[in-house]
């Protein structure tokens, strides 16, 4: 019997039968998700320790600093300080490809990351975002593997399509986001001709206390520019470092790229009978439902001086939310909530928002103490509660408000579906009536020529039935074009 009729038992590292791999233990199937999930700690732990020095994803990218200014009054939705009627916020900016080592080409197909730290009056407000609204998965326990299929193989060390089509036609939620990457937009053609999205839902509240389920949109001022496969293919060639070089130059030359940041936002209230479920990472919200709402610019206009330690040691994180911000049940992003900053203490040590491009440059009063490469100094009390003077809580000033109800069982099961949730609708209307026609030219080429380089049986079959499964038309020319090149050759 093959491997495929009788698999191995999934288990942990220390032997003991896995119950579920695509599904975090939650509070219910819409709730948080709890610590004691020993399995999903102990994949997103080895998985942030795989590598060293490097990012384990994002590893090859650069960056900017410049300001956030607000031009719009957005605080009937969120108390946020960076977020009120002409506040400017100075901002760090970091751009990079996912699955590539830092090495890689700039013009690999792939999403792009669009992390942006401000520096607000009330602490670091981290926004960990890529160049596609949507993405892979849905939820935590499946991102490591999802990256491990984009990587290289264990026995020969090189990337392989047919890998990566291996965990994309069995992870049926990743159409959406197959879609957006197979298209133009899998390929900008430089990082100041792309949009920037939060991709998950976040929760504002106001000064009265009212919470809004929202979505960041920053659109490019440049405009959405984007290289065929071939372009790409040739300037890999040509220069591996082209976007680096493009967003260095141009800011280095005065013309300083920016972003007009948009935003959806939804009452509270709505999320529970939405027609879609509105935490799901591999969805959007319909523009239509929810418009988009301006709120301010971005702009990029210095350059870092030393590119260690301003960017590559540069540490995003989505816990670092401020007051007025908080997070939503999306689960892929409460996971993110513990990978991100389990990663820099790994990568960067324990005390790496001493490093001065992650210093806050509002006041820090903490119980934080030692550890490796600390720098600032620890005085009395280095403990809570005490009757010396040291920080407390202000409850009154910053209440825990961001936040949400839910109850349940502890369950490993996927969201509730809501009315018109499936994994296929969202990326057929992407295909079918958001791309023209010449779009959808260049995306059955783009589909084709990846499966031409080393996609085999039976994965070449799943793929079709996946592209068939978002669109027929598309899938049968897919086909067509693969069959024809074969026999060509």
């Amino acid at each position: 019997m093959s491997n495929e009729q009788h698999p191995k038992t999934l288990t942990t590292d220390a032997g003991i039968p896995v119950e579920s791999q695509e599904h975090s233990l939650s509070v219910g199937p819409d709730g948080p998700l709890v610590l004691h999930d020993h399995y999903l700690i102990e994949q997103m732990a080895n998985f942030n320790r795989e590598r060293i020095p490097e990012r384990q994803p994002h590893a090859k990218g650069s960056g900017a600093f410049g300001h956030f200014e607000v031009t719009e009054d957005v605080s009937q939705y969120t108390r946020a300080a960076l977020f009120q009627p002409g506040v400017k916020t100075d901002v760090l900016m970091r751009f990079s490809t996912v699955a590539g080592e830092r090495g890689s080409p700039d013009t690999w197909r792939d999403p792009r990351g669009f992390s942006i730290k401000f520096y607000t009056t009330e602490g670091n407000y981290d926004l960990v975002g890529n160049n596609t609204p949507v993405f892979f998965v849905r939820d935590p326990i499946k991102f490591q593997h999802f990256i491990r299929s984009q990587k290289r193989r264990a026995d020969n060390n090189l990337r392989d399509n047919d890998m990566q089509w291996d965990f994309w036609t069995l992870s049926p939620e990743s159409a959406h986001q197959v879609a957006w990457l197979m298209g133009d937009r899998g390929i900008p053609r430089s990082w100041r001709h792309m949009n920037g999205y939060s991709s998950h839902t976040y929760m504002w509240v106001n000064a009265q206390g009212e919470k809004f389920w929202v979505k960041y949109h920053f659109k490019t001022d440049q405009g959405v520019e984007h290289l065929t496969q071939e372009e790409a293919d040739k300037q890999a060639g040509a220069d591996g470092d082209f976007h680096v070089r493009d967003l260095y130059n141009a800011i280095d030359d005065g013309n300083f790229p920016s972003w007009t940041l948009y935003m959806q936002i939804m009452p509270f209230a709505d999320a529970e009978n939405y027609r879609f479920n509105p935490f799901d990472l591999t969805k959007v919200w319909p523009h239509k439902d929810y418009p988009l709402i301006k709120v301010g610019k971005l702009t990029l206009d210095k350059n870092p001086t030393d590119n260690h330690a301003q960017i590559e040691q540069a540490a995003f994180e989505p816990n670092n939310l401020v007051p007025g911000i908080g997070l939503s049940p999306d689960k892929m992003l409460l996971g993110r909530v513990f990978a991100y900053a389990d990663a820099h203490r790994h990568r960067l040590g324990v005390n790496y928002k001493q490093i001065p491009v992650n210093a806050p440059r509002s006041p820090v009063n903490s119980y934080s103490k030692d550890g490796a490469m600390r720098i600032n100094p620890v005085s009395d009390p280095v403990y809570a509660p005490n009757s010396k003077g040291g920080p407390v809580p202000d409850a009154e000033k910053y209440p825990t408000d961001s936040t949400w109800q839910t109850a349940g069982d502890l369950v490993r099961q996927p969201y509730t579906l809501h009315a018109e949730d499936d994994d296929w609708g969202q990326a057929r209307t992407l295909v079918t009536q958001v791309m023209d026609d010449a779009a959808r030219d260049r995306l059955v080429n783009n589909v084709a020529g990846h499966l031409l380089n080393g996609v085999k049986e039976p994965v070449l079959s799943r793929v079709y039935q996946y592209w068939h499964n978002i669109d027929p038309t598309t899938s049968k020319r897919i086909a067509d074009a693969v069959a024809a090149a074969k026999k060509e050759s």
